[in-house]
């Protein structure tokens, strides 16, 4: 039972991933195969064991990162025709932001911030579990990058607002 349950699972995750990366008619459909391999990677982590992860899988991935997909897609309307110039008069804007960004990543790497710590385990006290020890390092050792994502997904959204502010919705 359980080697059949894995595989029917595991071929349909497989079988949607597939479909999300095949063009569809409509970019929707690629996104909703999408959630659907995101699904399935929750019912193998849950199969496994791993309640937490699974649980995130469905509410942070399929759930919050979707809908953001879901927004972009509706609010850029793909099958609608581009005007060439749409964007060139940002180009010098979008162009001094990147220099921006490369200069601090140079000074960062410069700082030895970002240096490789000493590979020793760290110690816990054996009664906290497994998902306190991931909020213990979530909030502690990879701060700096779990925020990184957050400020990426709201600029991602505020790009996306900013190309569709001059189109009318239907």
């Amino acid at each position: 039972m359980g080697l059949a349950f894995f595989l029917v699972v595991a071929f349909t995750a497989i079988f949607s991933a597939a479909m999300a990366i095949i063009p569809q008619r409509s970019a929707v459909h690629n996104a909703l195969f999408l959630v659907l391999t995101l699904f399935c990677i929750a019912v193998l982590f849950l199969s496994l064991g791993a309640e937490f992860l699974a649980a995130v899988q469905v509410l942070v991935y399929a759930g919050a990162i979707m809908v953001l997909f879901l927004f972009v897609i509706t609010l850029l309307n793909p099958l609608e025709a581009e005007s060439p110039d749409r964007l060139r008069s940002q180009a010098p804007f979008a162009g001094a932001l990147g220099l921006i960004l490369l200069v601090e990543m140079w000074l960062i790497v410069q700082s030895g911030a970002l240096a490789v710590l000493p590979a020793t385990a760290p110690t816990q006290p054996p009664d906290i579990d497994n998902v306190q020890q991931l909020g213990l390092a979530l909030f502690s050792s990879y701060l700096v990058p779990f925020e990184v994502t957050s400020i990426l997904l709201l600029v991602a959204m505020v790009g996306a607002v900013v190309l569709a502010r001059g189109r009318t919705l239907r």
